[in-house]
């Protein structure tokens, strides 16, 4: 499936073999499509997060099996696929954990894992959105998947909340808030964090690399 220039099928690869890439395969794992992945983030945001939604998380996105391998479709910049490989290294101390929906086997069929891609390509190239807008011109990395699992599923994974609901007193948050709003931070901006969908009971753990 194409998204435009970004594609569903294995990315060339320049700096790496193949086969160097390959150090999880689906015969290595547990791992199956529509499984979201956690990890902490080395972003200069991440510690922001962290202490706003007293999460140890910052980053996710949504796993996708092409070709007998894993990527990871994800919201940086830009919104992309990233080989799993690649995407665990970015990650602190390449800690991951992956987690999948609790009932996975009756609606994370063939044809619901297409329409999650069918629907997620309209994003493939879109900006990372530092300032957490509800909106589909840019997106952040958990705003990405709860989109794509609601839209695409009807499947609503963590609860919507108000940045005001967020832990916003620690100087950490603050400096950052105060770089990306000023005086005008946006207190009732729709937001989901990795966080509330890390800790949602429609999920459970299937792996967890510590």
């Amino acid at each position: 499936m194409n998204y435009g220039r970004y594609s569903f099928e294995i990315p060339k690869v320049e700096s790496k073999t193949l086969d160097e890439l390959s150090i999880i395969s689906t015969e290595q794992t547990k791992l199956q499509n529509g499984d979201i992945i956690f990890q902490i983030s080395k972003s200069s945001q991440s510690k922001a997060i962290q202490m706003a939604t007293n999460s140890k998380y910052s980053h996710m996105g949504i796993i996708y099996e092409i070709n007998d391998e894993f990527f990871v479709y994800e919201a940086i910049q830009p919104v992309q696929i990233t080989h799993l490989n690649d995407w665990i290294e970015r990650g602190e101390n390449s800690h991951y954990v992956v987690k999948r929906l609790i009932n996975s086997e009756e609606v994370l069929t063939e044809n619901a894992i297409e329409k999650m891609k069918e629907y997620g390509k309209q994003f493939a190239g879109k900006p990372y959105d530092i300032h957490f807008e509800w909106s589909n011109r840019k997106l952040y990395c958990s705003e990405l998947v709860w989109k794509i699992y609601k839209n695409a599923l009807g499947i609503e994974i963590g609860q919507l909340q108000k940045l005001s609901e967020f832990d916003l007193s620690n100087k950490v948050v603050k400096d950052k808030m105060k770089e990306r709003y000023g005086n005008n931070i946006p207190l009732n901006e729709k937001v989901i964090s990795p966080a509330a969908m890390f800790e949602s009971e429609l999920l459970v753990v299937v792996e967890d690399n510590l």
